[in-house]
């Protein structure tokens, strides 16, 4: 029996899913997504019988679970050397920040996705900016919005570390007035694409991309874990949760309402602390399998330049900007040109200092899905990916030998062999 998935419920079943949301932005009547306790966001199937069977099986077309082919990054040609080859196209790569002081305060590293978006909404021309925020209800989930002014981008400013769905809200790109910007994370950019290639509607809004550097998705069970280790009580209804941000990387924190209905102030923690020892543990499987984690498939993509770290958690943000096609070459030049970022030019090569762990983990993944096609499990096909080439060359033979047992041991700790559930609570 092939464990090639032949519908979206097999995507899921399979641990494939992303939890991007495209598939129910295509099809709202027929999917919806659905907040899970211990992997993520998941899609439903709310259509039955014969439509069902239909609709699941032609989602296939815009999901970034079961793969992308890298080898449509570089044309017939292959990557044009080595630095396209391990980071996916590389045009040009700036440094710098937000010129706006509170922007660049407000955001992960030096706010320069948020200096962008605003850029698009005052000065592009642009309709709207697709980007994730905290829920006003339950600060714990996420939500995706378009936001038209300052305002609602900082509403959106710093990481969410949580299960999101940016790709959910592709249906309303698809009726704005006039060209959006696609905020995600990369498996996100990825879906918008496939959808914009099935959907002229949203091809023809779809302004630009930006992606956002990603080391993985945790789950909801990951936050109830950071916020025991912040101190809020289980059942209080949490107002604010601040991963990153206010400051350069930022602390970890939250405001809850005590039983009085007071607004408390929990425990601060370390963005190392956080994130090292809390939400990575608990990543949905399918992130250990992603090869893509600065987003090669975005125009624009953004991230931290770890080559030069911040010393103190409050320290000015720097932002690292990577330009991937020709028309986010543009827009990051006039943004700059106007006023919107303060940028220096940085080597191509920079992104192996940047971020010293992605090549390494790029070959570990090929191990992995190694390991997994041995044991009779699923596999999302990445074509062009590169990810032999880094297994081999990046990885030590323990390294290798590792990225393969290690994989057994987490099927059997995970139960991978046991189906997920879409939409299980």
């Amino acid at each position: 029996m092939t464990t090639t998935p032949k519908d979206i419920t097999q995507v899921v079943s399979r641990h494939l899913c992303t939890g991007c949301g495209a598939c129910a932005a295509l099809f709202p009547d027929a999917i919806r997504m659905t907040d899970t306790q211990d992997v993520a966001r998941r899609p439903s199937l709310t259509a039955t019988g014969e439509v069902a069977r239909l609709v699941a099986k032609e989602a296939l077309a815009v999901c970034p679970g079961v793969g992308a082919d890298h080898r449509a990054l570089h044309g017939p040609k292959g990557p044009a050397d080595e630095i396209d080859r391990d980071w996916g196209p590389v045009m040009e790569i700036w440094e710098g920040y937000a010129a706006d002081a509170e922007v660049r305060f407000r955001g992960s590293s030096g706010g320069a996705a948020t200096a962008l978006s605003l850029f698009a909404v005052e000065k592009a021309g642009f309709s709207g900016v697709t980007h994730v925020a905290a829920d006003p209800a339950d600060a714990r989930l996420n939500r995706a919005v378009i936001s038209r002014d300052r305002a609602g981008l900082l509403r959106g400013a710093g990481s969410r570390y949580a299960p999101a769905s940016p790709a959910e809200r592709l249906d309303s790109v698809a009726a704005a007035s006039g060209p959006v910007l696609f905020t995600g994370k990369p498996c996100d950019v990825a879906a918008a694409k496939a959808a914009a290639r099935r959907d002229r509607r949203i091809d023809n809004k779809l302004g630009l991309t930006l992606a956002i550097f990603c080391a993985g998705t945790p789950s909801l069970s990951a936050t109830g874990d950071l916020l025991s280790r912040l101190g809020v009580p289980a059942s209080a209804p949490v107002r604010k949760l601040v991963y990153r941000g206010e400051g350069w990387p930022g602390e970890m924190k939250a405001q809850w309402l005590d039983a009085k209905g007071a607004l408390r102030d929990s425990k601060r923690v370390s963005y190392g602390e956080g994130w090292g020892k809390v939400l990575q543990a608990k990543r949905q499987w399918r992130c250990h399998l992603c090869v893509d984690h600065t987003g090669e498939f975005a125009d624009i993509s953004v991230g931290d330049p770890w080559h030069e770290p911040p010393k103190g958690a409050r320290e000015k943000g720097r932002s690292l900007i990577v330009v991937r096609s020709e028309r986010g070459r543009r827009f990051v030049a006039e943004a700059r040109r106007q006023g919107y970022l303060v940028l220096e030019p940085r080597e191509r090569g920079i992104l192996y200092r940047a971020q010293p762990n992605l090549m390494t983990t790029r070959g570990a993944v090929w191990g992995r899905k190694l390991a997994l096609r041995l044991a009779g499990l699923a596999v999302p096909r990445t074509p062009g990916d590169g990810a032999a080439f880094a297994w081999l060359s990046a990885l030590t033979a323990r390294q290798r030998l590792q990225s393969v047992l290690g994989t057994w041991k987490r099927v059997a700790r995970r139960g991978l062999w046991r189906a997920e559930r879409a939409g299980e609570a």
